[in-house]
């Protein structure tokens, strides 16, 4: 296990962990968020390769439809 800091707060995942894990994990549509990884944008076409590491800091936005 590694500890990553996930919108502010510490979180504990396994270790290998990729992007869309995460975010499927947490029962959120890869499709409809937007994620920043140490103060980069991660590209979603880049969410199944990217793995997270010890002491990453991710910022996850989720889009919610509405009129």
């Amino acid at each position: 296990m590694i500890e990553i800091q996930l919108n502010g707060d510490l979180k504990p995942v396994a270790d290998d962990t990729t992007v869309h894990q995460l975010i499927e994990g947490l029962g959120l549509d890869p499709t409809k968020v937007a994620v920043e990884r140490n103060r980069e944008i991660v590209s979603k076409s880049l969410y199944q390769e990217v793995k997270l590491a010890a002491n990453d800091q991710l910022e996850i936005v989720h889009f919610i439809g509405g009129g």
